[in-house]
């Protein structure tokens, strides 16, 4: 596969990275990467990327016109999801199926609890809306629509000011036409409506994930749409002559226009960009299995990346609400990067209840108000006020000195509302915020590999974000973990990600069927449908690139609930290569389960295309030099809660941009950059490695 090339005078790409309190913005040249950071504007988010963009390419010496490419992500989508800021949103259904996303799989997550409580559904049972019609399984139609039933429901989406809708129909995956209808009488009554299509978002068997992927596109959609073509509208005028790619959440590039369609693809995005810069960096270092963990001002995101890989899925749940455990968030069908995301940042509010417990999040006080140091109106204690009162923080220096921090505001509020009632002063109220933050990082990393079957022990952390290396120290203690490595410029590290990522999109399409009795020309001919769809969206951000295409089936034996994945040749399917199917399945099913049952029938239950194309890049890393460790000399020292001790101590703070590979030091100590802050508890030594990363190591027992 070939790199593209840039365009003309064009010499440098910009990466964006918008969360819920910080835009992360990355320029990049032949010369190497230029970082900045500024708060985002959640009123219009785009005025934070261009205020920090503009900012960041006038510090790297770059003109607008000489960007060839401009590359974004956002939790936005996430964090709508999270807090329930989306859409007024609608769903249309099929008789009978009103409650389908609220019945879900009618089991429960957590057995044995009595007080057992669900998440509210997207969309409230008065918005959930029937028809009378009929599709079946094969894609013949046994009732037709009723079409004055939906213009109806047209008038009263009016009258209660709902401003988007998914229409999802039994068995729409096998036939979309009335689907399509639907969304045509709505749009002749109501041309501003957005519309989401089950069976363009998620066009799969299975109703309740799908219905649940379209109400949640379609509960995101009005805000994406709005942000995307606000922010594409604005560079073009201040002189941003080049294509935007967004980063999808399976972890590829595409188009504007293929995200405002489908933009719950974009709810992982950052994260995917933090995944894949966490797999390069362990390529670079040659790792094997590693623990991803990306910390900002709002969520935390956690992933198992094996032999260099990250664990990808076409399931996935958003706002793990229950102890985050399985079953207690949204689930989604789309292509995805597999992680465990919670409500824990920066930003994470901290609370005592009438039972004097303490908890943190998932509640944000994001970049608006903020919190309560930021001076912007904050009253709530959050855990970024806790880390600038256990010394973690230096008020002066936070985001590159661009703000002040006030501790004594944070200190005030903390011993309010968190130390008075526990009875704590405000330096151990804050030590024990963070203590609970960290154990539900914890708990939530633990919970992830044991439904992936993996252990942490042996992995190395890879920790970037604003707010992970405040963290990862302490984390890797809960979990076992001897080593912590903080790659160069983690700070803004999702948006560094984006750079390293392909152009690409995945196409999913439900084809159920034995595979003893199907046809190979019939399966190739839909496979060149699917490649041709996603090809189409490749070309547009990457115009006459090579491309690479990869094939999978969705297998199981006939009769099981689950599938497995396996990677279809890369040549026309015949007889003699469905047979190379079967054994592949076996393969892969012995892998996973230890044994096979021999002579029973295999059957397919989708099919997925992935078609991608490599980013222009003309930057390349330098070979890293030798070198010999040497103790690093302290640049200051400052007053610090130490964790283990419980008290507070005077420790010596490092400046990473003095430090050369090499450079020595012995926790506790702080290492402090422009864009956050690496505690090294007094469990830990670090060390600047040839790549320039912070690397931990556990001094043992």
């Amino acid at each position: 596969m070939s790199t593209l090339t840039l365009d003309g005078g064009a010499t440098a790409v910009v990466s964006v990275d918008v969360g819920g309190t910080f835009t992360d913005i990355v320029v990049e040249t032949a010369q190497g990467r230029t970082t900045g950071k500024v708060l985002t504007d959640i009123a219009a988010p785009e005025r934070g990327v261009l205020l920090g963009v503009e900012e960041t390419l006038a510090q790297a010496g770059v003109k607008p016109h000489e960007l060839a490419l401009f590359l974004h992500g956002t939790t936005l989508a996430t964090n709508a999801l999270i807090e329930r800021k989306g859409a007024v949103t609608a769903l249309l259904t099929t008789d009978g199926f009103r409650d389908s996303i609220e019945i879900g799989y009618e089991d429960r997550f957590s057995q044995y609890d009595l007080f057992i409580e669900k998440a509210p559904p997207l969309v409230p049972r008065a918005l959930r809306f029937t028809v009378s019609e009929r599709i079946l399984a094969g894609g013949a139609i046994d009732t037709p629509l009723d079409e004055d039933a939906v213009l109806a429901t047209a008038e009263i989406l009016k009258r209660r000011g709902v401003e988007s809708i998914a229409i999802g129909f039994l068995h729409s995956y096998a036939n979309p036409s009335h689907e399509r209808r639907a969304r045509q009488l709505l749009l002749s009554r109501l041309p501003e409506l957005a519309v989401t299509l089950s069976s363009e978002v998620c066009p799969e068997i299975r109703e309740y994930e799908r219905f649940t992927t379209a109400t949640a596109n379609a509960y995101v959609q009005p805000l994406m749409r709005t942000y995307l073509m606000g922010l594409q509208e604005q560079i073009a005028e201040r002189g941003f002559n080049c294509p935007i790619l967004l980063m999808t959440s399976g972890g590829g590039l595409t188009t504007i226009a293929s995200a405002c369609a489908h933009p719950i693809r974009l709810v992982e995005s950052g994260p995917a960009g933090g995944a894949i810069l966490a797999a390069g960096v362990a390529e670079d270092m040659e790792l094997s299995d590693i623990l991803s963990f990306d910390m900002g001002g709002t969520t935390a995101k956690i992933c198992l990346i094996d032999q260099g890989v990250p664990q990808v899925s076409r399931r996935f749940e958003v706002d793990r609400r229950y102890h985050y455990m399985k079953g207690s968030g949204l689930p989604l069908r789309i292509p995805v990067i597999d992680m465990v995301e919670i409500g824990a940042g920066g930003g994470s509010i901290a609370a005592v209840d009438d039972l004097n417990r303490l908890s943190v999040g998932p509640e944000s006080a994001g970049s608006t108000p903020g919190p309560v140091c930021y001076g912007r109106g904050g009253s709530a204690p959050t855990v970024t006020d806790a880390n600038l009162i256990l010394g973690k923080i230096d008020p002066r220096g936070f985001a590159g000195g661009r703000m002040k921090l006030d501790r004594d505001a944070a200190s005030h509020v903390m011993a309010d509302k968190v130390g008075a009632p526990l009875s704590l002063d405000a330096h151990h109220a804050s030590h024990g915020i963070g203590e609970i933050v960290e154990e539900n990082m914890a708990n939530a990393a633990r919970r992830h590999a044991v439904e992936s079957g993996a252990q942490l022990e042996h992995r190395s952390l890879i920790a970037f974000g604003g707010s992970a290396p405040l963290h990862a120290a302490r984390l890797a203690e809960k979990l076992g973990i001897a080593e912590v490595i903080i790659p160069v410029h983690a700070g803004v590290g999702s948006a560094i990600g984006f750079l390293r990522a392909p152009i690409g999109f995945e196409v999913v399409r439900s084809h159920v069927g034995r595979l003893s009795q199907s046809d190979p020309a019939a399966l190739e001919a839909m496979l060149a449908e699917m490649s041709e769809e996603a090809r189409k969206v490749v070309v547009m951000g990457a115009p006459g690139a090579e491309t690479a295409e990869t094939a999978i089936a969705h297998m199981r034996y006939a009769g099981q609930g689950h599938e497995i994945d396996v990677v279809l040749p890369d040549r026309p399917l015949t007889a003699a290569s469905l047979l190379e199917l079967r054994e592949g399945f076996e393969e892969r099913y012995r892998g996973l389960f230890g044994h096979v049952i021999p002579d029973h029938d295999i059957e397919f239950v989708d099919f997925a295309v992935r078609v991608q194309a490599a980013r222009p890049s003309n930057f390349r890393p330098v070979e890293a030099p030798s070198f010999e460790h040497f103790s690093a000399t302290p640049n200051e020292r400052r007053t610090f809660f130490d964790p283990t001790t419980r008290s507070v101590a005077d420790i010596p703070v490092y400046h990473r941009a003095a430090l050369r590979a090499g450079a020595t030091l012995s926790g506790p100590a702080l290492v402090v950059e422009d864009e956050t802050t690496t505690v090294v508890t007094r469990h830990f030594t670090a060390t600047i490695d040839a790549t320039g990363a912070i690397r931990l190591t556990a001094k043992g027992p």
